[in-house]
């Protein structure tokens, strides 16, 4: 198996997983905030980008191992670990599973445990996704994840995030979203013990105010941070204000 991936910066080592539709690119404009203090490795996820492995099905265990080989292949034992979206799960279940490899664990616009309403709209939302087009999903998904203050005022940010989500495999899409939207370790979070960060939009729906609280909740010491006015493209609508969250977090 084969993943794309890329390492830049020097400093402090720091592996970053992008979410559903997405590619590694996902993290440009944070990465080029942290890589003049931090070594970054990002690669790309089944079924995404240039990534060479096929795109499922899978499960959650399976892309934890991926991220397992990308590791070892760049010889990286110990590191801080950063995921945004189904990448927030994958960090968190990499955590639980090797523990003594994370030194500090940032969550990003992710969920973990879910109430019985969460279960039934992402149910409902998956249902969806594999009954319908998917490229018809992508004009409402922008919708809801951008602000529309943002789509107003960079359209040409939203036109690039339609084209990375088109370019990817529809198999491979759908597959990373039913492992996003079926996957619950809310019940194993009391057991991540290193320095952890939630950060989500106030607005996003996704990732909700009260899933990040649950979370933060659940893990002891861990740091909250609420955006205010954001959604689920906090990423792009605010990398600045993500990127120095995650510089003080992770220094």
């Amino acid at each position: 198996m084969r993943h794309h991936a890329i390492q830049s910066g020097s400093g402090p080592r720091v592996v970053l997983v992008h979410g559903v539709g997405g590619n590694l690119r996902s993290w440009d404009e944070i990465v080029g905030i942290l890589e003049k203090r931090f070594s970054i490795l990002r690669y790309d996820l089944r079924g995404h980008g240039s990534s060479g492995n096929p795109p499922g099905p899978w499960t959650l265990d399976d892309m934890v191992c991926d991220l397992l080989q990308v590791v070892e292949a760049a010889g990286w034992k110990q590191f801080a670990l950063a995921g945004f979206s189904l990448g927030g799960l994958i960090a968190q279940g990499f955590t639980l599973k090797y523990p003594r490899t994370v030194q500090r664990l940032a969550i990003v616009s992710t969920v973990a445990g879910r109430s019985e309403t969460d279960r039934r709209k992402v149910a409902r939302r998956l249902c969806n996704l594999e009954q319908d087009d998917l490229q018809a999903n992508i004009e409402p998904a922008m919708e809801r994840w951008f602000t529309p203050e943002f789509r107003r005022s960079c359209p040409e940010k939203v036109a690039a995030r339609i084209r990375t989500l088109r370019s990817n495999d529809p198999q491979g899409y759908l597959n990373a979203y039913r492992v996003f939207s079926l996957g619950d370790l809310g019940r194993f979070l009391h057991r991540i013990s290193c320095p952890t960060l939630v950060m989500t939009g106030e607005h996003d729906p996704g990732s909700s105010v009260h899933m990040a609280r649950y979370m933060h909740e659940q893990i002891a010491g861990s740091r909250l941070e609420i955006l205010a006015g954001l959604r689920h493209s906090l990423l792009v609508e605010a990398p600045s204000a993500v990127a120095g969250i995650l510089d003080d977090f992770l220094s």
